[in-house]
């Protein structure tokens, strides 16, 4: 960080979080979360001024240049407030806390959020960007602040009458959500949001809605699920044209691989450029889900070209993965991704060019700000192939000569900034997807990058007593970890430990699992909160059920326990997944596409806990074999368990001792197929699992 003649830091300096570091030389005075701010709005009985936000945030951006680095906005933010910067992804419970706020005073939401509290973290004033003076019938942050002054001068205890009001209507509303638990939830739920999903459908270019367009994977997850569960083809054909239609788009770097936030139009042409990790680990799953159902190579190039993408330029030294990278470069957003047809000359010269420009969309007038964003939107590979009377292997070989030229010349500009923080639950979600690669593909290489993620956040993210910490940034982690955190690792663990048979995976994920009932469970209502009990005590301790951009850590925790009641032949562990279900099944009732992933729970508890069981040698190729079918087939609501025989077998009956009465039969390679804790005959012919896993996941 440069420092220019004259200029000095604030308080931000010390800060770990590249969001807050962003903010470190701007002459506002901020402070960071925490008992010296509010007791110094105490002491001088001023207003907090809190803005929210994460460090790939295009409009964050924009409102930090227009005014958090403008001395005006500084003189008049240092004079008359206590002003609190923090970054939403340290600190997701702050942010959900005002958020709900916002929302409910001005009826919608985003970042940067602005939020204006009592010294005692009363919320009385919301809104999210802001220029700096009034501007196309918005109110600029002066505008707002100058008010703000003037009337906290004149009564002040208004405004603390505003914020009880606030916070005793946001403390009513979570209340009703927790006493709503444990309504009787079926079937007709699983039908009612299949045809929400229909009416909502968009067929020429997938997804749901209008402009913009959010991948939300979960929605697609959820509907290769139904489309297996129930036969539906309309379901799975939902999802094929979507994760076509967003791979032929802008939204995927068709250089240099990963996906874009969201579309900013509905044919996903030009992104929101920034790239978030969460997005790209439960993509990477989809796609691979869709893969393992319709074995078309097309979804698993995607899924690979993913992990490419993380494996290269996401990944610390140590094996764990960093969160995001920025959508603006030089102050421009989309800078780093767009080509004028004069660079894509450069880059491979003038009859590559021509030909370049000819299938991925390439005009002189540009598609994007007198730009171009590469996409297939034209036509997919082999059918441009037919048009141009090549041979389509020809052809993809020559895009793949293009795109090799085309990154290593993008390669020399300036790069976007990258988040480098890691975190507990987004680590979760792309081990899941790399344990799910590892499987669906049989490429150890991807189990291999999942535990080296998750030996690092074992060794470095829990403190000597075992809680799991939920940031890692310059050597240094800290803040306690969130439900989510709990949630997102037991998935990822429990898909590592199917991809590699390792029980030290299980063992950790069944520690887990302990300290998330310990302390995130609602014991009264059902459910689990966003913090744990041990935690800093917000106005509200909410429960989060929503499946927004990321599923909700209640919504995975129904799911993964579920999966683990299964698991561990636990009845009373099989009793608190229902009723976190119920829980969210009585908020489901009234949006069930919100709840995508209580949905894929609800799928699985319907279909009653499935469970299989490999015996074998280490050595023997038929148990490899077994293994290998079950990892490959599409069974997303069967739990997965081996017990190899010799070195190593105590392990698994130590951790499950009901596995000591499931032996290998006459030492041949068997498995046990199981439902609601009851075995059929063993199995020890490889063709007879073939076959019992081609049935649609109704084995």
């Amino acid at each position: 960080m440069e420092l220019k003649e004259g200029q000095q830091p604030n308080r931000l300096i010390n800060e770990k979080s590249p969001y807050l570091l962003q903010h470190a030389l701007n002459p506002v005075d901020w402070y960071s979360w925490g008992e010296e701010a509010f007791a110094k709005a105490q002491a001088e009985n001023k207003p907090i001024f809190l803005s929210v936000g994460y460090s790939t945030c295009h409009w964050c951006h924009v409102m930090e240049r227009e005014s958090f680095e403008d001395e005006e906005v500084a003189n008049l933010l240092n004079e008359n407030y206590i002003s609190i910067k923090v970054d939403r992804e340290e600190r997701p419970d702050i942010d959900a806390l005002y958020m709900s706020v916002c929302q409910a005073l001005t009826g919608s939401g985003g970042w940067p959020l602005t939020v204006l509290l009592t010294p005692e973290k009363k919320p009385f004033y919301a809104g999210t960007y802001f220029p700096k003076r009034r501007m196309f019938g918005r109110l600029g942050i002066m505008d707002v602040l100058e008010q703000i002054r003037d009337k906290w001068a004149q009564d002040g205890a208004s405004f603390t009458r505003l914020g009880d009001d606030l916070l005793a209507e946001l403390q009513s509303s979570e209340q009703k959500d927790r006493q709503s638990g444990g309504a009787e939830v079926g079937e007709e739920l699983l039908h009612e949001a299949f045809q929400l999903y229909e009416r909502q459908f968009d067929e020429q270019y997938g997804g749901f809605g209008n402009a913009p367009k959010f991948p939300s994977a979960h929605n697609l997850s959820f509907l290769l699920a139904y489309s297996q569960a129930y036969d539906k083809p309309e379901a799975l054909q939902m999802v094929e044209t979507t994760l076509e239609s967003m791979f032929r788009g802008g939204l995927y770097d068709h250089v240099g691989f990963g996906f874009s936030r969201y579309s900013t139009d509905r044919e996903w042409l030009v992104p929101h450029f920034e790239k978030m990790l969460f997005d790209n680990a439960l993509l990477a799953f989809v796609y691979l889900e869709a893969f393992q159902i319709t074995r078309k190579p097309l979804y698993a190039e995607i899924a690979e070209s993913v992990f490419t993408y993380v494996l290269r330029d996401m990944t610390s030294p140590e094996g764990a993965f960093y969160c995001a990278e920025d959508a603006d470069s030089e102050g421009e957003e989309g800078k780093f991704y767009v080509f004028s047809r004069d660079e894509i000359e450069e880059a491979l010269g003038l009859e590559d060019m021509h030909s370049y420009c000819h299938v991925y969309g390439i005009t002189p007038e540009g598609n994007f700000e007198g730009f171009n964003i590469p996409n297939l939107l034209q036509d997919m590979p082999d059918e441009m192939a037919e048009k141009l009377g090549m041979n389509p292997l020809g052809l993809r070989t020559r895009m793949e000569e293009w795109r090799e030229k085309l990154f290593a010349y993008r390669e020399q500009r300036i790069h976007p900034s990258k988040d480098d923080k890691v975190l507990t639950a987004w680590n979760g979600l792309m081990i899941a997807a790399l344990a799910k690669g590892a499987k669906a593909l049989q490429k150890p290489e991807y189990a291999k990058a999942a535990a080296a993620a998750a030996d690092f956040i074992w060794e470095k993210m829990r403190r000597e007593d075992g809680r799991l910490l939920a940031r890692y940034r310059d050597g240094d982690a800290a803040i306690m970890g969130y439900v989510d955190d709990y949630a997102f690792m037991l998935w990822g663990l429990t898909e590592l430990y199917e991809a590699t048979g390792k029980a030290v995976y299980l063992e950790r994920a069944l520690i887990l699992k302990d300290g998330l009932l310990e302390l995130f469970r609602d014991e009264e209502h059902g459910g689990f909160f966003f913090c744990g009990r041990d935690g800093e005590q917000l106005p509200i301790r909410s429960k989060e059920l929503y499946d927004g951009a990321m599923p909700s850590g209640n919504s995975v925790a129904a799911k993964v326990l579920w999966k683990l009641a299964a698991v561990t032949q636990d009845v009373e562990l099989k009793g608190i997944a229902e009723r976190t279900a119920g829980v969210l099944g009585a908020a489901a009732s009234a949006y069930p596409t919100g709840y995508a992933i209580y949905l894929q729970a609800l799928l699985a508890m319907v279909g009653g806990g499935k469970e299989w069981v490999l015996s074998g040698k280490h050595d023997d190729p038929a148990l490899h074999g077994m293994l290998a079918q079950f990892q490959q087939a599409y069974m997303p609501d069967a739990a997965l368990l081996v017990k190899w025989e010799g070195t190593g077998a105590e392990d698994i009956v130590k951790l499950l001792p009901h596995l000591a009465d499931k032996p290998s039969i006459h030492g041949a390679a068997t498995a046990y197929v199981c439902r609601d804790f009851a075995c059929r005959e063993p199995i020890t012919n490889v063709e007879a699992v073939r076959e019992l896993l081609a049935a649609k996941g109704k084995a």
